[in-house]
């Protein structure tokens, strides 16, 4: 009997602890993200303006800018992976050249 009372007490303990914690981390992780929301939310307001004055062409909304903006930096990045291969293969070759005319000239390489 006096077992199950103190079960139940640390039972009870260990509910209320459980329960604090929760409402104590519920609020941290509510002030964060509202937090996190407001930083991220200025931050696009900023960066909305800046395309809106900057970035825009005639008659352009800021959202057709943003996506005419990604679609350029897509073909950028992709002109530029193409143009390291090519620059890749022109060292290939230019060591490989060096080195066989190295063998001929019966230098080490």
């Amino acid at each position: 009997m006096a077992k199950s009372k103190l079960v139940k007490a640390n039972e009870k303990i260990a509910e209320k602890v459980v329960g604090g914690y929760r409402k104590i981390e519920q609020r941290a992780v509510g002030g964060y993200k509202k937090i996190e929301q407001e930083a991220v939310g200025g931050f696009n307001k900023m960066a909305d303006k800046f395309v809106d004055n900057y970035l825009t062409k005639e008659g352009e909304s800021v959202e057709e800018a943003r996506e005419r903006l990604a679609t350029e930096q897509r073909a950028r990045e992709k002109k530029g992976k193409k143009q390291q291969v090519i620059v890749e293969e022109n060292m290939r070759s230019t060591q490989n050249a060096t080195a066989e005319v190295r063998r001929k000239a019966g230098l080490k390489s």
